[in-house]
């Protein structure tokens, strides 16, 4: 019995252990650090620019010597039957010539037999055959060619890009949901106090009303107080279950991953407090969404190039060498086979001449793309702009707003205080109390959100700028 209650301690703290090894603890920079390493978009952006560099070389090599190899085995099952003139077979066709010339019978020569009529049934070629050819082709010149290489780069140029984009992302997201895990966490350690004191309030409440100094309401507006309260708990209880699984799918984690914070939700206010951001240039075209939208033009612009490039004629050459095996039976495979070489060389030159309009259609189609992606360019710098000043305008509002709230905070503790003891002196009535203490709970919930604001005003504000340095 002894044994087996040692083997199930002991199990107990290895699971226990196990557990704890299991924990991952985070800063937010590291979290950041973490995601732009296993968040899932993070890595497929980073694919993408792989299946970029794997598309350049493609395109690369189309124009690049091919070689190409086939070998073809034809069985003729049941061979083709042609039909020919019986009397392309008479062996006396040549006499019969004779008879335009001369007189048979004068030569004493007898009589030939009538021609052959109809027609002989006749097959060609063997039951069986086998080709085995290799072809070498090269492109000479071909304009889309040329166009295709410019196109390549620009796409492997754009999905770096998109990486960039995805980063930036990424990094405002695990600030987010880093910070609404501190919230939940933070207001749920309020909640708490909250509880504990208005416990203790209620208790000597109560004790006043069964010693008949006090009344019945007051200990009703405690308990509706208390109530709204403990519901609240429940609620931010639930509310952080889901912030820590948000958080661990934004890190690239199990959804079920067990994560301790290491920050708290005012350090990371007060370290995220930098008027110098401010003064940042609002300079639209150092930012990715600005380069992206260039990208976009860019690519545009090789799309008319290539509409421009099916009027130009192409030209390649190729060469071929094999041999041919022809037999009634399949020898193909012993030395006695006879095998006879074949090769080719040749260079094809295809001109467009006229195509009733649809060429310059095409062009006149990609050119209104490329006045479309430059009018979405100049779009894209305004938007930047508007982007740019309303997010400075949204940080300073946030670091104003916190200031505030916390001024808001202690003058509702200092209220909630007196309203207490005046309450408990008899000089203050419940509903006094409860207004008080409603508003100090308020204050506390605009607290915790103005830090939270800070934190995600100053992301979105980094975002914008293509600022990736946590300040």
């Amino acid at each position: 019995m002894k044994k087996t209650l040692i083997i199930v301690v002991g199990f107990i703290i290895f699971q226990m252990g196990y557990s704890q090894e299991q924990s991952q603890n985070l800063s937010l920079q590291e979290a950041i650090d973490f995601a732009l390493e296993n968040n899932r978009s993070a890595i497929n952006a980073a694919r993408d620019i792989d299946a970029a560099e794997q598309q350049k070389k493609e395109t690369t090599a189309t124009g690049l010597p091919q070689i190409n190899a086939s070998i073809d085995y034809q069985n003729n099952l049941k061979q083709q039957v042609s039909l020919l003139p019986a009397s392309a077979f008479d062996p006396l066709s040549g006499i019969r010539q004779l008879e335009d010339y001369y007189d048979l019978e004068d030569l004493e020569i007898q009589a030939l037999p009538d021609a052959p009529e109809g027609f002989l049934p006749i097959t060609f070629g063997t039951k069986h055959s086998m080709t085995a050819f290799a072809t070498l082709s090269q492109k000479i010149f071909d304009g889309s060619y040329l166009v295709g290489l410019q196109s390549a780069k620009v796409f492997l140029e754009i999905s770096k890009n998109a990486k960039i984009k995805t980063d930036l992302e990424v990094r405002k997201a695990v600030i987010e949901a880093y910070g609404n895990v501190l919230l939940a966490e933070e207001s749920i350690q309020i909640l708490e106090r909250n509880i504990k004191v208005l416990d203790k309030n209620l208790f000597e409440t109560e004790k006043i009303y069964q010693n008949g100094l006090g009344e019945e309401e007051s200990v009703e507006q405690l308990q509706i107080t208390l109530s709204g309260v403990k519901s609240n708990l429940n609620n931010v209880e639930r509310l952080k279950t889901l912030a820590y699984q948000m958080l661990n799918i934004t890190l690239g984690l199990d959804i079920y991953n067990d994560l301790v914070l290491t920050d708290n939700l005012e350090t990371l206010t007060n370290e995220n407090i930098s008027l110098s951001i401010l003064e940042a240039d609002n300079n639209p075209e150092a930012t990715i969404d600005y380069l992206i939208a260039e990208n976009d033009k860019t690519s545009k612009e090789l799309l008319l190039k290539l509409e421009k490039s099916k009027a130009l004629p192409t030209l390649n050459a190729f060469i071929n060498g094999g041999y041919s095996g022809f037999g009634d039976d399949f020898n193909f495979t012993k030395k006695s086979q006879d095998w006879f070489g074949s090769s080719l060389f040749g260079v094809s030159l295809d001109i467009p001449i006229f195509s009733s309009g649809m060429r310059n259609a095409s062009t006149q189609r990609a050119k209104i793309n490329l006045e479309k992606a430059e009018t979405e360019l100049t779009e894209t710098e305004q938007r930047i702009k508007l982007q740019i000043a309303s997010a400075k305008s949204d940080y300073q509002f946030a670091i104003e707003d916190y200031e505030n709230k916390k001024q808001n905070l202690n003058l509702a503790e200092r209220i909630e205080t007196k309203n207490q003891t005046k309450f408990f002196e008899g000089i203050g009535s419940s509903f006094e109390l409860r207004q008080a203490q409603t508003q100090l709970y308020t204050a506390q919930q605009e607290l915790l959100q103005a830090m939270l604001d800070v934190i995600n005003t100053k992301a979105t504000l980094e975002t914008a700028l293509n600022t990736t340095i946590l300040n």
